[in-house]
């Protein structure tokens, strides 16, 4: 399959292969624990969770959807990448001693790390759901864990807290009280009390040796998100969703002070461990922090541009950390209340992306962002950034694509608009306004006059692509449209739309030509193969189909996912196509037999879009884990012949 332009392929393999190990630590990172045959990663992956200081102070730990980050606190580079989950991270937290530390994750388990080493110690089985929070004892020999708990139309079941030793790893205790997700749990400084915050509106005091209730504190009239407790362990602090700070008296379990922030949900309560200052994040992108004596509100840092999900105290009290829904990482002097450092590099669901057609550029934007990040292929580095002025997460991109000649970028818009960019410039060069809602789909006819685009508002217009003047509007769907797709000779536009059909249009009369039935859901993606005979497509009900674009005669059905479909695309010969699924793996495809042939595992959420390159020996992949993986395919394709082929070329 694979046996073409063999000195174009050791070009691409020599930029990827030897390119990234560049003694640079902001490269080297991006090849650290990759899945079989992905050869580089982009991207961080997204922020998930809480973060952790090392009790010496000397890293930080940073749960997110991929794993867990370790940064050196001084020179704040990367140091190692903890990965075994299947799935995000919701929750991690370092022994007293600093040598281990345990992560919690929706893949329902908990993993035992040793931190020098970075080496999986164990994995904690038991829970039936997501693990949302993790916490050690003072002594180090237990470890508490909170569950989500699973969800039957209105109710929530098998909620559980859980005590295990950490030496055995063996089950102590399991409390089943909350009716709600618990999102927090913390012990007291003498380990005598367990608390669990839930999104039951409760708080729970538990014996952490005989497990017994103590107390549930109630008050909160909103899920409670985040508990910690005093350095004296005479009061608890909750942070809850109703715009509410509580102090408890823990011997007594009553309500000691209440502090209300209107408009503002409290998402993480931290205690500096020198007793002094209370600090919470919310949800109005700032930290606030509070007297931890009288209560009173002392300052409010702003500096994140989304929501606050985390914050953590140093061990000696002077530098809080602090994460957001931004994914951004700021380190702030307590002091002085100032921004000391800032860690990026952590991104957001991949919800699209393109290559642009020289191979040299991927274009991606995520989830809820007002930008569009352009990547160098080879070298991975952030070439530039396309930034849409706009105030509302609901104008965010949903579909980026390059024009045939390379230099022009569109970028579909939540916001109805239709996006231009200059690839070299930067620039914004126009936004195309009509459609009346969504734009889901953006296509470019092969010549680049003719630009098309697909909307929730059922239909489909074409535009000039140059001056941006709409020339016609196509109308038969009866539900939104999800993907569009020239044929390669220009002449054929498909259009696969929610209402679970694929429709064929002529470009020269723009008349309908054939309806394609056969799905049983949304039709989410379309693709043409390169020499336009055959069209795939892809659904939310976890099929592919293949069809005769002469005839609209269904082919045949390709079956193996168990997620529904996201995305297709054909390999530049024609004879592979792979296709993307929420079931977080991309399969491949022997497009003449239909059948499987390869999958490509190791993003830990949905594949949200995939990318051939021109000579078609690699493969580009977004994740709603908020990273792009690059897959090389010569392994899986020829193993032995394009390497002998190489050796013998002298290359």
């Amino acid at each position: 399959m694979y046996e073409k332009n063999v000195f174009s392929l050791f070009l691409t393999l020599f930029f990827f292969l030897t390119l990234f190990h560049s003694n640079s630590p902001a490269q080297d990172y991006m090849q650290w624990r990759l899945p079989t045959n992905a050869k580089i990663r982009l991207g961080k992956g997204e922020i998930t969770g809480n973060i952790a200081y090392s009790p010496d102070g000397s890293r930080l730990a940073v749960s997110s959807a991929i794993g867990i980050w370790l940064y050196d606190t001084t020179t704040h580079q990367e140091v190692d990448l903890l990965t075994m989950h299947q799935r995000e991270v919701n929750s991690i937290a370092f022994s007293p001693d600093g040598r281990t530390l345990v992560s919690g994750s929706s893949d329902k388990t908990i993993c035992v790390w040793n931190i020098v080493t970075g080496e999986h110690k164990q994995t904690l089985t038991g829970h039936m759901s997501s693990i949302l929070s993790v916490a050690f004892s003072p002594d180090g020999k237990t470890l508490a864990s909170g569950s989500e708990g699973k969800r039957y139309k209105n109710l929530v079941t098998n909620v559980t807290v859980c005590l295990w030793d950490v030496v055995t790893g063996r089950r102590k205790h399991e409390f089943t009280d909350h009716t709600g997700p618990v999102t927090s749990v913390a012990f007291s400084p003498d380990g005598k009390t367990l608390a669990s915050a839930s999104y039951d509106k409760t708080v729970i005091l538990w014996d952490a040796v005989t497990g017994e209730s103590k107390h549930i504190l109630t008050g909160h009239t909103h899920p409670v998100t985040s508990v910690t407790f005093s350095p004296d362990g005479k009061t608890l602090v909750s942070g809850s969703m109703d715009n509410t700070v509580i102090f408890w008296d823990v011997v007594t379990g009553t309500r000691k002070d209440i502090h209300v922030e209107p408009g503002n949900r409290i998402n993480s309560v931290a205690f500096s461990p020198d007793g002094k200052t209370l600090v919470s994040g919310d949800f109005n992108n700032s930290i606030i922090f509070w007297d931890a004596f009288t209560g009173a509100r002392k300052e409010t840092l702003t500096g994140h541009t989304d929501w606050v999900r985390s914050v953590a105290f140093s061990s000696d009290s002077k530098t809080l950390v602090s994460t957001s829904r931004d994914n951004t990482i700021i380190m702030w002097d307590v002091a002085t209340s100032k921004r000391k450092h800032t860690l990026t590099g952590h991104t957001r669901w991949v919800i699209s992306l393109a290559l642009n057609p020289n191979g040299r550029t991927i274009a991606s934007r995520g989830l809820f962002t007002d930008t569009i990040l352009l990547w160098d292929a080879f070298t991975g580095a952030h070439r530039t950034m396309l930034i849409e002025e706009q105030t509302s997460v609901m104008s965010s991109f949903v579909s980026v694509v390059f024009s045939p000649d390379g230099k022009t970028l569109v970028s579909s818009s939540f916001d109805k608009k239709i996006h231009l960019w200059d690839v070299v410039t930067g620039e914004h060069k126009h936004a195309l306004t009509g459609h009346t809602d969504w734009v889901d789909s953006i296509a470019f006819s092969p010549d680049g006059k003719t630009l098309a685009s697909g909307s929730s508002d059922n239909t489909i217009y074409l535009w000039e692509a140059v001056t941006g003047v709409h020339k016609n509007t196509l109308i038969g769907h009866t539900s939104g449209i999800s993907s569009v797709a020239f044929s390669p000779d220009g002449k054929t536009l498909a259009s696969g739309s929610k209402d679970k059909t694929i429709r064929l249009w002529d470009v020269a009369t723009e008349k309908h030509s054939y309806t394609l039935m056969g799905h049983t859901s949304w039709v989410n993606s379309v693709a043409f193969s390169p020499d336009g005979k055959t069209l795939a497509s892809g659904s939310k009900g976890k099929t592919i189909r293949l069809w005769d674009v002469a005839t609209g005669a269904h082919k045949r059905t390709l079956i193996g996912h168990t997620g529904e479909i996201s995305n297709v695309a054909f390999s530049p010969d024609g004879e592979a196509l792979a296709s993307g699924s929420f079931d977080r793996r991309i399969r491949l495809w022997d497009v003449a037999t239909g059948k499987h042939k390869h999958s490509l595992t190791g993003h830990t959420d949905d594949v949200s879009s995939i990318a051939f390159t021109p000579d078609g020996q690699i493969l580009i992949s977004g994740s709603a884990d908020g990273t792009i993986l690059v897959w090389d395919l010569i392994p899986l394709t020829n193993p032995i012949g394009d390497r002998n082929k190489i050796k013998n070329n002298g290359l």
